[in-house]
């Protein structure tokens, strides 16, 4: 095993809209120096680290492990919601460092899991999480990331890597077929879940919902906006759109916790439902994520949480993903 105790480190956990980075002195020390940047305000992701560097009075890291919403197929990263684009190994050379991992920003987050503290959790119904069972995560923001944690035989964990948002999205009732079939127009015939279950999804979902009910959509309307209607303003629309939003997602879970056989338990993460708070809890997303048919009683055992935590946990991953690679 090589040695990385000594080493500073730069975190990452770059989405679609904010960029978070941490500095670490070494592996298992605590983070300082938490930013979050707006990647608007920045040309490109070496931009955005270099000026992250400049304004934290730190040694410069000499390893960086950096969560991005983009599938990570090799040297060039391109991110789906976001025009930024780059080469690791360019990146690694401009930023002067001996070690750079890159890894999808859910895998980041799925590692951090095992470590979240209690009070970072809300519990939405289910039972008691099975020890060594197979866990999902799962979390609406900017897009809709998916990833989940297998037991590595060893009593550690793996983390899984996939595009689970861009699962095709499916009815389960009249109003989401068509929901489905007026978004399908839009975007030539295919609608992945994360088409619905994102920020600019949930604008999308309020748009179709406006237009089936014969009224001319807001074409500049904002997540906040319909946020703010429903839970402040009781909004009849708007109400609708977060409620359909709710059973899409429950929808989504459950079939992800089927599929992965996650009895450990369901995260939810990404950057929406911690605004809605106590409204989702009794939102339609947990009879929805239940509604199995023969295996509803098997999904009513399985737990649910959303994720509440100030600093974002994808940074604990991403320096997890360092060690983890180093050894």
């Amino acid at each position: 095993m090589r040695n990385i105790t000594a080493r500073p480190r730069l975190l990452g956990d770059v989405g679609g809209t904010h960029a978070r980075f941490a500095w670490q002195a070494a592996a298992g020390q605590p983070l300082q120096n938490i930013q979050t940047l707006r990647c608007a305000e920045h040309d490109s992701l070496a931009s955005a680290l270099s000026h992250y560097i400049a304004q934290v009075a730190m040694p410069a890291p000499q390893e960086a492990a950096l969560g991005i919403a983009s599938p990570i197929t090799g040297d060039t990263v391109r991110m789906t919601n976001h025009p930024w684009s780059f080469s690791i190994q360019a990146l690694k050379q401009s930023l002067c460092l001996q070690r750079l991992v890159v890894i999808n920003d859910f895998t980041a987050l799925a590692l951090s899991l095992p470590d979240l503290a209690p009070d970072q959790l809300h519990a939405i119904g289910g039972g008691h999480a099975v020890a060594s069972a197979p866990i999902a995560l799962i979390g609406p923001g900017t897009g809709l990331g998916v990833s989940g944690l297998v037991p590595d035989g060893q009593g550690g964990w793996l983390p899984l890597a996939g595009e689970g948002g861009h699962v095709s999205l499916a009815a389960q009732t009249h109003l989401e077929a068509r929901v489905i079939q007026h978004l399908a127009q839009r975007y030539e015939g295919h609608v992945s879940a994360e088409r619905v279950l994102s920020g600019p999804g949930l604008v999308a979902l309020h748009q179709a919902l406006t237009a089936l009910q014969g009224r001319t959509a807001e074409p500049e309307i904002t997540p906040a906006q319909i946020t703010q209607a429903a839970l402040h303003a009781n909004d009849p629309l708007s109400l609708q759109t977060l409620e359909t939003f709710s059973a899409f997602l429950g929808t989504v879970a459950g079939d992800l916790a089927l599929t992965l056989g996650a009895r450990g338990g369901v995260y939810l993460g990404g950057g929406i439902l911690p605004h809605w708070r106590d409204w989702f809890a009794k939102s339609p997303f947990r009879a929805r994520f239940e509604a199995k048919g023969r295996y509803r009683d098997y999904l009513a055992e399985v737990p649910v949480w959303w994720i509440d935590a100030p600093t974002s946990p994808a940074l604990l991953g991403a320096a997890r993903a360092l060690t983890l690679q180093a050894t």
